[in-house]
């Protein structure tokens, strides 16, 4: 039985894509606008090794699998085709046999994953306890310490590394960067000589927006040292230092109290949702009375917690975990914080992993050339797929806004909403 025969076997309705093998095997409309084929042994292992999206991001990534009629910065076409058609059966147990026979007693042997995949969770432990410091910051390190130069060729000007907010569908991607920071700074009421503290800052996007838009002496944490280093040298360039500073620092070792206002911004997805209760307190600790929180982060359409898919475990959030906005709200409430105001921007995201998508395919020689191939080929597929997922439902993302009313009830909040 060839590969494209024991695949077929699998299927519930015929491919809308075609599917080629080394073995010479094909299968699929032979008109079809993608075509994805298998180049050898190792990818077919990688496959029948790790069924899902593990296996396919494995063989992909080492490019054993690839795809053609789609360029690998953005993939995103593909993945819908893929998505939407690719529907598998259970085997029976003689038909199991047969394609176990077929692929080869050899191939059921893992090959050694590639280089760019993080240790799977249970080796994990050994660098300490689930949302540890130390483990957190290694996760951290994983993910953003790839190279400042490939966040600037994929993120743009703007190196913001999260949800923008399009005030048109005609908008740019720095324009709705621009918006989401400025929106951000109207939801927590910024005004000149106020405190802000933003957790999880990344390159300091929001600090320096703080800074120079409004007037606040803005602070900002990030387990990243590399993001640490631009943010300040960003701030330096931008005449900012008596404003905004950036610390390599865990928001859990911040000293300082008493902020007129925190912004959290794709932060919460980091830290564990058993972590919430603890995370929401430190932040209470943080504001002064009256002061208010943003929180911004990928949520599940559910308050069901679930820990991301295998792929996106080992090669993009290592030990990444979401639930819906209802269990953050709850968990802000239970901290002493007043829930004053929710809103989801998941097409926003969906739009936003468009722009970035784009910005990789036109400069896909300069990025692979800055971190390799492997690597460019992870992000064109993570956030190709990541951005279906927003599409479909799948994830969303929340704003939670909300305020440390005080003793006597006061919260200093508008009759309605300002921004």
């Amino acid at each position: 039985m060839s590969i494209a025969e024991a695949f077929e076997q699998l299927l519930k309705e015929p491919l809308p894509l075609r599917i080629t093998a080394y073995d010479g095997s094909e299968t699929g409309p032979p008109d079809a606008q993608f075509t994805f084929s298998l180049l050898n042994e190792r990818g077919l292992a990688y496959l029948v090794t790790a069924p899902g999206d593990l296996g396919m991001g494995r063989a992909y990534v080492a490019g054993d699998l690839t795809l053609s009629g789609a360029h690998p910065g953005d993939p995103y076409e593909a993945l819908k085709a893929l998505k939407h058609g690719l529907k598998f059966r259970r085997p029976s147990a003689s038909e199991a046999v047969a394609l176990l026979r077929s692929v080869g007693i050899a191939n059921l042997k893992p090959p050694p994953a590639p280089p760019e995949e993080a240790p799977p969770r249970w080796r994990r432990v050994m660098e300490g306890l689930r949302h540890s410091q130390g483990r957190d910051a290694e996760a951290i390190h994983h993910h953003y310490d790839v190279s400042n130069r490939f966040y600037e060729l994929v993120l743009g000007p703007s190196m913001t590394y999260t949800c923008a907010v399009f005030p048109t569908a005609e908008s740019t991607l720095e324009e709705a960067q621009h918006e989401k920071y400025d929106l951000v700074a109207r939801k927590l009421g910024l005004q000149p000589g106020q405190r802000l503290l933003d957790i999880g800052c990344g390159w300091g996007g929001m600090v320096r927006h703080a800074a120079r838009e409004y007037g606040v002496k803005a602070l900002g944490v990030t387990l990243s040292r590399e993001q640490a280093a631009w943010a300040q040298q960003a701030i330096k360039e931008q005449g900012l230092d008596h404003l905004a500073e950036v610390r390599f620092l865990d928001y859990r070792d911040v000293e300082e109290t008493g902020f007129d206002a925190v912004s959290s911004i794709g932060l919460t997805e980091h830290i564990g949702v058993k972590n919430y209760p603890a995370y929401f307190a430190a932040i209470n600790a943080k504001l002064r009375p009256q002061g208010r929180l943003l929180n911004h982060c990928i949520t599940r359409p559910t308050n069901v917690t679930t820990r991301t898919g295998a792929f996106i475990d080992r090669y993009v959030f290592p030990d990444g975990e979401l639930t819906g906005s209802g269990r953050i709200i709850t968990d802000a409430q239970n901290a002493g914080l007043e829930v004053q105001h929710e809103e989801n921007l998941r097409f926003h995201y969906a739009m936003t992993l468009a722009g970035w998508c784009r910005n990789l395919e036109a400069n896909w020689d300069e990025a692979v050339a800055e971190v390799g191939e492997g690597v460019a080929r992870v992000w064109g597929l993570y956030m190709a797929a990541s951005r279906l997922s927003f599409e479909r439902n799948e994830i969303q993302l929340h704003h939670v806004l909300a305020t440390k009313t005080d003793s006597e009830g006061v919260s200093d909040f508008p009759l309605r909403p300002t921004w």
